[in-house]
This record gives C-alpha cells, sequence and structure tokens, in this order.
C-alpha cells in the first residue's frame, strides 16, 4: 500500500480540539450508550441493538442467538 501524506493549511497547527477538553476522571459507564453495572474482572462490551447500548458483559454472544465473527481486519 501506497504511503499516503496529507497537508492541511501551510502552517501546522490543531485543526480539531477535542470536546472533553479538560475532562477529568470520566469513566465508560458515565457515557449515555453504555450500561455498565456490577463489573467484574474479564469483561467487554457488547452492542445490545433491542437497547441501542453497550452492555458490559462475560458473554461475546448474550441470548438466543449463539453466533460470532469476528473480523480483524487487514494487515
Amino acid at each position: 500500500m501506497a504511503d499516503i501524506k496529507v497537508r492541511v493549511g501551510q502552517q501546522p497547527a490543531i485543526k480539531v480540539i477535542s470536546s472533553l477538553a479538560g475532562a477529568q476522571g470520566l469513566s465508560l459507564a458515565e457515557l449515555s450508550d453504555v450500561s455498565a453495572s456490577n463489573l467484574q474482572n474479564g469483561m467487554v462490551l457488547v452492542y445490545n441493538s433491542s437497547i441501542q447500548k453497550w452492555e458490559a458483559t462475560l458473554e461475546l454472544t448474550p441470548g438466543a442467538t449463539q453466533n460470532l465473527d469476528i473480523n480483524g481486519g487487514n494487515f
């Protein structure tokens, strides 16, 4: 794959300022689309489309449907 170089503007400068600039102590559980309670070691976030939130769980495929496709991308 070819190297891609990009220049935005003439002078080096910050182009995007984080909306969380200055935020401290923010945790995943505080995000509006994350449901994380009773946390345990080994939990992962899995998206639950019925409640439209990420849930902390020990199961990668919670519920009745027990199929899982993992796409690790191309390297």
